[in-house]
């Protein structure tokens, strides 16, 4: 059984399962675990890993239109080292601190593997499920995609350790902001959103499944960031669309909510396509886009 059949097993079991968080009684939560050899290349720093591990259950409690309240870590390593706790501490609220929330701590565990089991909490009385998308609807990203390919594509050039300026921006790209204030903006117009952690292309599948409709996708409308563009071979909006990893929102959007939210938003907001009938599918350009992307 692969993680997405564990998932689909889980939600006929779990009826709060199903959206990138939970919700009970207006309280949002959430959890992850990384492993170093999944999710931190070599050359990640403790301080990236510490922001990135909480920054991804922040973007959960982003994705449901939540506000971020604090967020915990499970640390486990073969041994402890006080520069590198101290380090991923600081990145953990760090990363909290930029979405208003507050890194209160967690547990420690010796383990063969650097690992890290991370949990979010947030409130919201009215939070966006990937059920509402409507045929004529709009489907839109926040910010753009693909740092995180380019990331692992500078962390794995084989660069030597010394070569510290690739190393720091490999560390850069793969610190991303949690769209938590953009969720939050979102919200009250959005018809259906999650997180892009699994890439656009199975995201859209995703959302679809839970909505029971179609998306129509351009293409060229795709914001693919700057730094894949740099370092991908031709394949930039290949690995864009099923990469994963950046943590921006995709989210449903009725056509005449579109400027308004835009106007009141501190981040790009791009408009790639329109929710279509399900019958119609799932396309890029008029071609069916496969559903790929990150697994576990």
């Amino acid at each position: 059984m692969d993680e997405r059949a564990a998932l689909a097993l889980l939600e006929r079991e779990l009826e709060a399962a199903g959206d990138d968080a939970a919700v009970v009684d207006g309280l949002v939560i959430t959890t992850d675990m990384l492993h170093e050899r999944t999710d931190f290349p070599a050359g990640t720093t403790r301080y990236t890993a510490g922001w990135r591990a909480v920054g991804a259950s922040l973007s959960d409690v982003a994705a449901m239109g939540a506000e971020a309240t604090a967020a915990v870590a499970a640390y486990a390593a073969p041994e402890f080292d006080a520069e590198e706790l101290l380090a991923f501490v600081r990145g953990a609220s760090d990363v909290c601190e930029r979405v208003d929330g507050e890194y209160v701590g967690g547990d420690l565990d010796g383990h063969e593997e650097f690992t890290v089991t991370t949990t979010a909490i947030g409130r919201t009385d009215d939070p966006v499920r990937r059920s509402g998308a409507t045929a004529g609807d709009l489907v839109c990203v926040t910010g753009t995609l693909g740092r995180s390919a380019a990331a692992l594509e500078l962390f794995e050039r084989g660069a030597p350790a010394e070569d510290r300026e690739r190393l720091e921006r490999a560390n850069d790209l793969f610190r991303f902001e949690p769209r938590v204030a953009a969720g939050r903006t979102l919200a009250p117009r959005a018809t259906a959103m999650m997180d892009s952690s699994d890439g656009l292309a199975r995201s859209l599948h995703q959302l679809a499944d839970a909505s029971d409709c179609g998306f129509a996708i351009d293409a060229h409308r795709i914001p693919i960031d700057d730094a894949l563009l740099e370092v991908a071979d031709g394949d930039a909006l290949d690995r864009a669309t099923t990469f994963g990893e950046d943590f921006e929102l995709v989210v449903t959007l009725p056509e005449d909510a579109l400027e308004t939210v835009r106007s009141a938003l501190e981040v790009e907001l791009s408009v790639i396509g329109s929710v279509t009938p399900s019958d119609r599918g799932i396309t890029i350009d008029g071609k069916p886009l496969e559903d790929r992307g990150y697994t576990h």
